[in-house]
């Protein structure tokens, strides 16, 4: 995440054709080939679990990459390096020995009908 923290809309970044040339139009991979060097001008949620960018080519076309496929470009035309940050999986796999927990809720509470008929209500209203 601290990659995508440092893209803004209309940064400069370089594309890495050997990560994304097998779903690529030729036309695409012609402009890329051209220059490989595109403004971001848009974010887009790619399968649920990562950020892409939608790139403008210089072909004027737009197309969208995932994260791992760009690198951004300092004001010189540098690629910045990317950090591996290997310290928040050690945080995230991280256990809470000294986790307190204390249940709120009753078992007659979550067996209520009339709570689970309300909660029933509410979800079926977010989906229709």
């Amino acid at each position: 995440m601290l990659f995508l923290d440092k893209l803004k809309i209309g940064s400069l970044v370089q594309v890495n054709l050997d990560l994304s040339k097998d779903r690529l139009s030729n036309e695409t991979i012609e402009a890329i080939n051209t220059s490989s060097i595109g403004v971001i001008s848009d974010f887009k949620i790619t399968d649920g679990k990562g950020i892409g960018v939608i790139l403008k080519l210089s072909n004027g076309k737009k197309q969208w990459f995932f994260e791992n496929e760009i690198d951004l470009l300092d004001e010189n035309g540098e690629v910045v390096k990317r950090i591996n940050n290997n310290d928040n999986k050690k945080i995230a796999t991280m256990k809470f020995i000294d986790l307190n927990f204390e249940n709120k809720i009753t078992i007659g509470e979550l067996i209520n009908p009339i709570n689970f008929m309300t909660w029933l209500i509410v979800s079926f209203k977010d989906i229709i």
